[in-house]
């Protein structure tokens, strides 16, 4: 089977990227699929949250400039299935740097060549910065897919039409003809509120089967496993976090065996 890359984007902070990059890779990984994560972002939450120090050098930020491949870059975690390209600061360079280079929304994409071409991973999963930057729109032009985690809050509706129009325009420039939203997930949900209700009926009727019927939910132990350096599943494998990331998991194998039969 071919690698599928999918990259987890939202361009709002705070709405639980990271945390689902972490715990979606850790949940595929737990389920028998062969993942890579790949920290995009220069905050390298990514990194810490499985549990690797973030070094100088370790990113893959020379890597986009040209120099080495990113299959020197990867390394192991604690969690079995589940490897990781880490970021740190350096990254932060990248959208200055890349936007000089030739095919400078390509560097994403021809550097995974190597690594889709090893057969290594069934699923690559790109945290992206929380931004619309160079970094971001490198992963949208190297994905299969795009995973947007979306706020129950009222500007989810605002963020999910901004990215709709970034990834129109991409697909319009021929920079990705295949780029599409593989699927919404609705996050930090509280069902005992009015607003993360409406929020979801509304996001639902805007987007349909898009959205993952996966609500995850707003918990103290969801916040707390990063600090930790483990994913939910393996900080509190019985929360209703690692119930919910389980569940999302089970509903991504199913849209991901429609992409590659």
């Amino acid at each position: 089977m071919p690698t599928t890359v999918i990259a987890v984007a939202n361009q709002k902070g705070g709405v639980g990227k990271t945390t689902t990059a972490v715990n979606l890779a850790a949940c595929l990984a737990a389920e028998g699929r062969r993942v890579l994560l790949f920290d995009l972002d220069p905050q390298a939450n990514a990194t810490s949250g499985v549990g690797v120090d973030k070094i100088d050098g370790a990113s893959a930020y020379q890597v986009l400039l040209g120099e080495g491949s990113l299959l020197e870059k990867i390394k192991p975690t604690a969690y079995a299935g589940l490897e990781l390209i880490p970021s740190e600061v350096d990254l932060c360079a990248a959208d200055l740097e890349l936007a000089r280079l030739e095919n400078h929304l390509q560097r994403v994409a021809l550097a995974l060549q190597p690594v889709r071409d090893s057969g290594r991973f069934d699923l690559v999963l790109l945290d992206c910065p929380p931004s619309l930057g160079i970094l971001s729109l490198n992963a949208f032009t190297a994905c299969d897919g795009v995973l947007v985690p979306l706020q129950c809050e009222y500007y989810a509706l605002e963020g999910i039409s901004m990215m709709n129009r970034v990834l129109e325009q991409l697909r319009a420039a021929g920079v990705n003809p295949r780029l599409n939203i593989f699927g919404v997930a609705m996050t930090m949900y509280d069902g005992r509120t009015k607003l993360s209700n409406e929020v979801v009926d509304e996001v639902r009727k805007l987007l349909g089967e898009k959205v993952f019927e996966t609500l995850i939910p707003r918990t103290t132990r969801l916040a707390e496993a990063p600090s930790h350096g483990q994913p939910i599943i393996y900080y509190d494998k019985y929360s209703s976090g690692a119930a919910a990331y389980q569940l999302l998991a089970q509903e991504v194998t199913a849209r991901l065996a429609k992409i590659c039969p």
